[in-house]
């Protein structure tokens, strides 16, 4: 039989091409799954050298460490348009019951319109393809993100998720083989240790600072500002940082990042001895889980606990007369049904480890367990009467099981049937469009007292004429209070209700 060739090669072509496409397709989709996650043991080209560079640690020479890290180390410019003010949200002048709010404005009533805002801070590219990790608070309701990074390029980012509990984001730029700092290991951080802080503070171009360890697991309560499910166990150092630091880099001698630039105590505002950053361990979890799943998957042990500075009852004391404080975390109640009375605490244990690492208080108890999400077995340490006991218990989320959250459950928390109402009820309400409260579940809908049958219509500045719209705007406010507002049909004036989102996190 003879061979046709055309025939041949024409199959030979298909085959090369569909190989060279599944290859292709397989390695997009590679990059999907690995987006925003470092490569373990692959480092960046600004990391080229510098371990045969970085000689003595008696010698004391930050060169080699600052400047591999102040390449990825970014300035972030924030801008938040200017708004109208409602009504609702000014403050009224006594006189504008009498004359009006237009009149009564001349006589202090509040402002009409939010000037437009303008702030900076920094942030640590962690991944060569643009992913950038800072503060919550530096990017929280900015209307535009610019970031610049050292070698003056400059680029619009994206916001990818955020996390009120730890003031933490995360923020995309387009970019490829970007220069990225390398994770390091916060719990071998020790006091005394020298570590370099690096950002843009004061608006001034990148500035290392140098400093030491002073403290670990600091609680200040910054973060309860945020969110009712705040967790604090700060790094403290005496590295100079100053407003503008926000979200930059806190870094060893290695180069290696161990936390995040977040906060300093200081009476006046500006630079006085101490400088706090969220330790890189926790970092690590909450970037991952925000690039995987849109949300921290938060972990909770299901206690109640003696926190830092807060002195226990004379109750308390007398059925645990051998507890000293700074040597566990004593236990002050379990609610039914967690993972801990699951396992069998109780009130008045000491826990003392969380799997096996050695807790003392609370900051450090938290700092072990926001590692770990809904579903995790750890092994919990405690003493009871003397005797220490472990005991193995499952990890569950705040509403008591160990399924993932989804950011896309911001509409299922108000607890309520919406639907988007129809052009002829609009018309009739004067109104260009709006979600209608069909039903109100438990939710944070009847937290607020609204009624069924009411049309929402705007949230703070911008309209609401779908449900498309809610759900955009829900989103965009999370972890902020909100104001709801619209009206009942064949009722006069509009209402509106306050919404609590700071804790849509958990």
């Amino acid at each position: 039989m003879k061979l046709n060739w055309k025939n041949v090669l024409t199959i030979v072509l298909i085959s090369g091409v569909t190989s060279i496409a599944s290859i292709w397709g397989f390695g997009k989709w590679m990059q999907q799954q690995n987006a925003g996650i470092q490569e373990s043991g692959k480092l960046p080209v600004n990391y080229a050298g510098f371990f045969n560079k970085a000689g003595d640690a008696a010698s004391v020479d930050f060169t080699p460490a600052a400047t591999t890290a102040t390449p990825a180390v970014v300035h972030i410019k924030t801008r938040t348009k200017a708004k109208q003010v409602t009504a609702q949200q000014r403050q009224r002048s006594p006189f504008s019951d009498f004359f009006g709010d237009d009149f009564g404005d001349f006589f202090g009533g509040g402002p009409r319109v939010t000037p437009e805002q303008r702030a900076s801070g920094s942030g640590v590219i962690i991944t060569q393809d643009g992913y950038i990790v800072t503060n919550n608070h530096v990017i929280n309701g900015a209307d535009e993100i610019n970031v610049t990074l050292a070698n003056k390029k400059s680029y619009k980012a994206t916001v990818i998720g955020s996390d009120p509990s730890t003031d933490l984001a995360v923020i995309k730029i387009e970019g490829k083989s970007l220069p990225y700092l390398v994770y390091g290991n916060s719990d071998e951080t020790k006091l005394g240790q020298w570590v370099l802080a690096i950002g843009y503070p004061l608006s001034l171009d990148v500035t290392v600072t140098a400093g030491i360890v002073s403290a670990k697991a600091r609680s200040l309560g910054l973060n309860d500002r945020q969110s009712s499910a705040a967790i604090e166990s700060f790094i403290q150092t005496d590295a100079a940082v100053n407003p503008g630091n926000s979200g930059g880099a806190l870094i060893n001698t290695n180069g290696e990042l161990v936390g995040i630039n977040s906060a300093i105590a200081s009476p006046t505002g500006s630079y006085a001895g101490y400088s706090y950053a969220i330790p890189v361990n926790i970092v690590k979890k909450v970037v991952t889980d925000i690039v995987k799943y849109g949300t921290v998957q938060r972990a909770f042990i299901g206690i109640q606990y003696a926190k830092e500075g807060v002195e226990m009852s004379e109750e308390d004391k007398k059925n645990n007369p051998g507890y000293k404080e700074g040597e566990g975390v004593y236990v002050l109640d379990v609610p039914a049904d967690g993972a801990a009375a699951n396992a069998g605490i109780k009130k008045g244990d000491i826990v003392n480890k969380i799997n096996g690492v050695a807790v003392t208080t609370g900051p450090e108890l938290q700092e072990q367990v926001t590692r770990y999400k809904p579903g995790d077995k750890i092994s919990l340490t405690y003493t009871r009467g003397g005797k220490e006991n472990t005991v193995y218990l499952v990890l569950k989320n705040k509403v008591g099981n160990t399924n993932i959250v989804k950011n896309d459950g911001i509409m299922e928390k108000l607890g309520a049937e919406l639907a988007t109402i129809e052009s002829k009820t609009a018309s009739a309400n004067q109104i260009p469009g709006g979600v209608v409260v069909k039903k109100i579940n438990e939710g944070l809908l009847r937290k607020s007292r609204m009624q069924e049958g009411f049309i929402i219509i705007s949230i703070g500045d911008d309209s609401v004429k779908s449900i498309g719209d809610l759900e955009k705007i829900l989103t965009a406010n999370k972890g902020r209070k909100i104001r709801v507002e619209g009206i009942y049909p064949g009722y006069e004036g509009t209402y509106a209700y306050p919404i609590d989102l700071t804790d849509l996190d958990n």
